[in-house]
């Protein structure tokens, strides 16, 4: 089982950035896989970001591209979302979430690669 805790959320205004953080429970945070999703009122939940076990490879939805960083912190059980240059249509509720695949590939970019999911953290960008 891993717990997932997000914080670093909040509202700024756009041109802003914020980092987001995501703390794991448990010894084996290492053998997942991390992504982070968001869902904004009314639309189906993306993916925006991933990173492989070692954090040596990443992936990122188009639209943040550029923008926003995924890095991972084994010492500490954390992975965290570095968002710069935000817009208003990057206001949503952002989802740290936990797979098994031991690539990054398709299916990390989806829903369906992910076992363990947070909370989430609200972040709204005013314009």
């Amino acid at each position: 089982q891993v717990q997932l805790v997000e914080s670093g959320g909040g509202l700024v205004q756009a041109g802003g950035s914020l980092r987001l953080s995501c703390a794991a429970s448990g010894r084996t945070f290492s053998s997942y896989v991390m992504g982070w999703f968001r869902q904004a009122p009314g639309k189906e939940r993306e993916f925006v970001a991933a990173i492989s076990r070692s954090g040596g490879s990443t992936r990122y939805a188009d639209s943040v591209k550029g923008r926003f960083t995924i890095s991972r912190d084994g010492a500490k059980n954390t992975v965290y979302l570095q968002m710069n240059s935000l817009k208003p249509e990057d206001t949503a509720v952002y989802y740290c979430a936990a797979g098994p695949s031991n690539s990054i590939s398709f299916v990390v970019l989806t829903r369906s690669g992910y076992v363990y999911w947070g909370q989430g953290t609200q972040v709204t960008v005013s314009s």
